[in-house]
């Protein structure tokens, strides 16, 4: 009869290749005191398994990465616990070990590959670098499993870009060789930290879509760190979430979805957007927000209808072309032009928003920035309330101006470091001669308030603040002159999504209360359903589709339209199996011959409002 015993070599093929206990890592904060970061975590990673650890910026998810790779330096980081990779604990091991591990056994992308590769070594030379350095093979062969390796991560022309360096790549070539690179050594476990949080959504997919195939074909078992619940239903059989240091939630990724149980993880699921969620809803919607104490939350709601219906749109745009010069040799002639904008058109209506969405690369910063004038168009017209901005110069441009504003993606880069924020708020008032010092001080107050902060933040300085507050900081500086139309760089793209979501909030009362109208310019798809009124769709400069919010995404027609859409990760832990058919092209180059002459485009009308152009044979098939 059987006992039903377990054989020892099943024991050991079910043992975890990673398991961590009681993890606590401090940083010193000055000489005698050290400062917990992250407490007490613990959890273990199955052979062929993909855990995600989830949480906002600050949460300590980068941090336990860093601990476990034991890459927290000695002379301000302390790390204690257990980390057990196939029966060894990390922790303890000497330098030399850990050396010899890193790498081999274990590798890690890093959210930036840009960071992360030098920029005076080829690609093909760093990735043989690690293939002779941990499997000793000889130059030409460590070359020849280069070449073999790019071709696995699906790098076109993978021999001819050998010796190619990382500036010629794209970012999401450039953090494919980094999975090669990570590859190289065939580890056991790959940690991949924030891996597509800095790439287009097209881009993103193909990456998610690219670890699932490597980790299928290898069976390597996966630790992904990301703030996106979208990317953890698409990836993660089990999820970690953490808040303040801490593993609040551990479970089953299916389960986290259908029943949450921490209030921080509620919060973090009604934050994240949901392509298809707005279908009925006519108007722009608020998110729900949660309280990640209590789970108290309140109910979205549609906006009030603040579209003008004057006759005359706020913003009119009309054949708006912008190209930039590519000169070389000796005497600087032209020898190509980027088309970066071309021959683009729309309006705008006082408490509008028209979402300007499309991948890197497609014009969208270029043509947010000709409007304004702080890029010289080629050509076109742009007016403003019947003004011809583009005629304008000096003092009536800067008098124009007043009426449009810009809000940038980096909060932090659009602020002086050495200026407190309430002298940047009060920077445009004083400088327009349209306040005085006691005026502007009220003024920064009242917008401080109105934005969501406290008054007496003011005399702080940019870093005092979290990457979500800045932004409100920089939204509060664009209200100062009280501007009629606002152009959003992706202002919310680097923000986390809980934070995202409360910025997205915030410039909805700001429209439903001023009747603002915003160019709200972005690559993520299911943020822009949410937020806008009306959907133009740009790529290689030119607008492909435009239309009404519901009409556009509920019947894309043309084949970009329909790719960006299914690219779009969808938090739902049930359809992780259903494969995408996500394209792995790349975007084509704008750059064009200096003779280049674009071709007259057609565009049909599918429904009221809903125009899209008629495509060509590169579309076709």
């Amino acid at each position: 009869m059987s006992t039903g015993a377990t054989k020892p070599e099943q024991l050991v093929a079910e043992a975890p290749v990673l398991s961590v206990s009681g993890l606590t890592t401090s940083f010193m904060l000055d000489e005698r005191r050290w400062i917990p970061v992250v407490r007490n975590v613990s959890f273990d990673l199955a052979p062929r398994e993909t855990v995600a650890i989830v949480g906002e910026s600050g949460s300590g998810k980068s941090v336990t990465a860093l601990s476990i790779m034991r890459l927290i330096p000695k002379e301000i980081g302390r790390v204690e616990g257990r980390v057990t990779l196939a029966g060894r604990d990390l922790l303890t091991l000497p330098e030399a070990s850990m050396k010899d591990i890193r790498g081999n056994d274990v590798a890690m992308i890093f959210q930036e590959p840009m960071t992360s590769l030098n920029p005076v070594l080829t690609i093909g030379f760093q990735i043989a670098e690690a293939l002779i350095q941990h499997r000793g093979l000889s130059r030409a062969a460590a070359e020849a499993e280069t070449i073999r390796l790019l071709d696995r991560v699906r790098i076109p022309a993978a021999r001819s870009r050998f010796h190619e360096h990382p500036h010629r790549f794209s970012g999401g070539m450039r953090q494919r060789v980094m999975i090669a690179m990570a590859l190289a050594c065939r580890p056991k476990l790959l940690i991949a930290d924030e891996p597509t949080t800095a790439l287009d959504v097209t881009i993103q997919a193909q990456i998610l879509e690219l670890l699932k195939e490597l980790q299928q074909e290898e069976g390597m078992s996966i630790l992904f760190i990301t703030h996106d619940m979208g990317v953890v239903a698409e990836i993660a059989d089990r999820t970690v979430v953490m808040y303040g240091g801490q593993a609040v939630e551990t479970d089953a990724t299916a389960r986290i979805f259908a029943t949450p149980s921490h209030p921080y993880t509620r919060a973090l699921l009604a934050a994240v957007p949901r392509l298809g969620s707005m279908d009925g809803c006519a108007r722009p919607m608020r998110f729900p927000i949660v309280d990640k104490v209590t789970g108290s939350s309140d109910e979205p709601a549609e906006t009030p209808d603040t579209v003008s219906t004057a006759e005359r749109p706020l913003l009119e745009v009309a054949g708006l072309t912008t190209r930039f010069p590519i000169r070389s040799g000796l005497f600087g002639k032209v020898s190509g032009r980027v088309h970066a904008v071309e021959n683009v058109s729309f309006t705008l209506r006082a408490g509008e928003t028209l979402a300007l969405v499309g991948e890197s690369g497609c014009g969208k910063s270029t043509t947010g920035r000709s409007i304004l004038k702080l890029t010289e168009p080629d050509s076109g017209t742009v007016l403003i309330d019947g003004q011809d901005v583009l005629a304008m110069n000096g003092r009536t441009l800067r008098d124009v101006r007043k009426h449009m504003q810009i809000i940038f993606q980096d909060p932090f880069a659009s602020l002086n470091p050495r200026m407190s924020v309430g002298t940047a708020i009060a920077a445009p008032l004083l400088a327009n001669g349209l306040a005085s010092a006691s005026q502007a001080r009220d003024k920064v107050a009242d917008l401080l308030v109105r934005v969501g902060l406290a008054a007496d933040m003011a005399a702080r300085f940019p870093h005092e603040f979290s990457g979500g507050q800045r932004q409100r900081i920089c939204i509060a500086r664009a209200l100062a002159l009280g501007p009629k139309l606002i152009v959003a760089d992706e202002a919310v793209s680097a923000l986390d999504v809980s934070v995202k979501a409360q910025v997205v909030n915030l410039m909805l009362d700001l429209q439903a209360g001023m009747g603002l109208a915003y160019l709200f310019i972005s690559h993520d798809i299911a943020v822009v359903e949410r937020m806008s009124h009306r959907v133009a769709v740009m790529y290689l400069g030119e607008i492909v589709e435009i239309g009404p919010r519901a009409s556009v995404f509920g019947n894309p027609q043309h084949p970009y339209t329909k790719k960006l859409m299914v690219a779009v990760p969808v938090p739902d832990p049930s359809r992780r199996g259903t494969r995408r058919d996500v394209s792995n092209d790349e975007i084509r180059s704008p750059v064009r011959a200096p003779d280049y002459q674009p071709p007259v485009r057609q565009y049909r009308e599918v429904s009221p409002g809903h125009v899209v152009q008629v495509w060509g044979e590169e579309w076709s098939g």
